[in-house]
């Protein structure tokens, strides 16, 4: 990068610093599209496979341990629910955490009630910025995660991909998941091209996704 460009990078990585550093409320859960606050600020939302970590995620960028509630059971989160962040501010922004795909544990009627609350939302919300998909660092790209990208690209809506648990694999295995994720990427037409590597436990990478958010919200 040029030297505007690193300084632009630090800027907003101080703009995400300052945003998540004031405090971040839970609004509600929703289980029907009737229920979706308004659109009237930024949003962006999480989404990813069962499991991956994305109530974690949420949890290391606010720097609350309870925010989003966290499970060892696949398929906890059940409903989409908001953030307010900074809390009670009308000016900021909406951090929303999706229902988990991929696991199919429960019955086939809440699965598709589930997967059509998903497409609903991602299709028709106008405020969405982005959604920040995670992957899991050990494992990468899997077939149900090509279906959400698909999704996305038909709606037009910008996504992002964001590598998780990057703590846990060796480095040479980690940087050939990045390479593979990053051609993977490239075949979509509404992703950004630039992969997030994220270690939650440790904190690696968080600055990166916070200045994404600072960012966007400037746009």
């Amino acid at each position: 990068m040029s030297d505007a460009d690193d300084e632009e990078q630090a800027r907003l990585i101080e703009a995400g610093r300052l945003l998540f550093a004031r405090p971040c409320g839970f609004l509600k859960g929703v289980v029907k599209v009737d229920g979706l606050p308004m659109g009237d600020r930024p949003e962006f939302a999480f989404a990813g496979r069962s499991n991956v970590g994305k109530s974690s995620l949420i949890n290391a960028l606010t720097g609350r341990k309870d925010l989003a509630r966290t499970s060892n059971t696949p398929g906890r989160t059940q409903e989409i629910n908001f953030f307010t962040l900074p809390e009670n501010d009308p000016d900021g922004v909406y951090l929303v955490d999706l229902p988990g795909y991929g696991y199919a544990r429960e019955s086939k009627s809440k699965v598709r009630a589930w997967n059509s609350l998903i497409t609903n939302y991602l299709a028709g919300r106008a405020s969405l910025r982005r959604v920040f998909v995670l992957i899991d660092s050990r494992h990468g790209v899997k077939a149900n995660d090509e279906e959400i990208f698909k999704l996305m690209d038909t709606a037009a809506v910008s996504y992002q991909v964001v590598l998780t648990k990057a703590d846990k694999p060796k480095k040479g295995e980690l940087e050939k998941v990045i390479e593979s994720t990053e051609a993977v990427m490239r075949k979509h037409v509404a992703a950004h091209p630039r992969v997030l590597v994220t270690a939650s436990r440790t904190g690696e990478g968080l600055e990166h996704v916070r200045a994404e958010i600072a960012g966007l919200r400037e746009h």
